[in-house]
């Protein structure tokens, strides 16, 4: 009755399955690993977040690379902003994704050390991308920043390349390195996205927290590709019993012609 099995089609398609199986519920692993990667970053990213402020001196130094679990922590530092030496970082997009710039303002602390600071974005209000844009001016005097530490910008890590020859005070990419070439200074690691205190007229804008990332998305998939696997199985048996039946019913046709006929005179 199950003879077709054996036909070169059958052989086919139960080998494909037999592939299709093991590949789907390795698939279904690999997307609950990304879900429990997320899942982490995502902890990792709130428990930063929710930490309390410690003065940036105790996280990062000249020089210093800060670490994934050095990242979104909220920190504080008293200096005054150098407003002389301040840049913009080009093609930054703001939480309506409008492209504009970010302002960042180099911070002396009280020990003769820099930190940079990222005041917020403003808009490409300029006639053209090589001018300089209205840049709100920072606080005066002696000030107490609070805001998320971050690492340095990177072309690997941000994808965004790190062009040569650009206008005077602008820059790509925020990196303390290559910020203490320019300002000649010892320049803390990394930098902080100011959350305090709020810019007057809300100019600068000052950058949201960051969002989570769609770790249950993951385990959706994961959960899809295990129940394709489950149906592979399920959907061989009912084809081969549909097969089985449609060749049964196809032979007792010619039998019960066979049992209808007269008999010959």
């Amino acid at each position: 009755m199950y003879r077709f099995l054996l036909s070169r089609q059958w052989v086919i398609l139960t080998l494909v399955a037999l592939i299709l199986i093991p590949t789907m519920i390795w698939l279904g692993f690999w997307q609950m690993h990304r879900y429990e990667e997320r899942s982490a970053r995502n902890q990792l990213v709130a428990d930063a977040l929710e930490s309390k402020p410690v003065p940036v001196e105790t996280l990062t130094s000249p020089g210093h690379p800060v670490t994934t679990k050095e990242r979104y922590r909220p920190v504080t530092a008293q200096g005054r902003f150098d407003t002389e030496h301040e840049v913009v970082v080009r093609r930054r997009v703001n939480a309506d994704e409008e492209v504009g710039f970010h302002v960042l303002t180099p911070l002396v602390l009280t020990d003769g050390k820099v930190l940079l600071v990222n005041r917020g974005w403003i808009p490409a209000d300029g006639p053209s991308q090589t001018a300089f844009p209205k840049v709100p001016a920072a606080p005066g005097g002696t000030v107490t920043v609070t805001g998320r530490l971050m690492p340095d910008e990177t072309t690997e890590a941000s994808g965004i390349k790190n062009l040569k020859g650009l206008p005077d005070r602008q820059v790509m990419l925020i990196n303390s390195e290559q910020e203490a070439g320019r300002l000649d200074a010892r320049v803390l690691g990394g930098y902080v996205v100011q959350t305090a205190p709020e810019p007057k007229g809300d100019t600068p804008e000052l950058i949201g927290k960051p969002g989570n990332e769609n770790a249950p998305l993951n385990y959706a998939y994961a959960l899809q590709w295990w129940l394709f696997a489950a149906g592979v199985p399920i959907g061989w048996w009912i084809l081969a019993r549909r097969e089985a039946r449609d060749r049964g019913a196809a032979a007792a046709v010619p039998e019960e012609s066979e049992e209808s006929a007269p008999a010959g005179v």
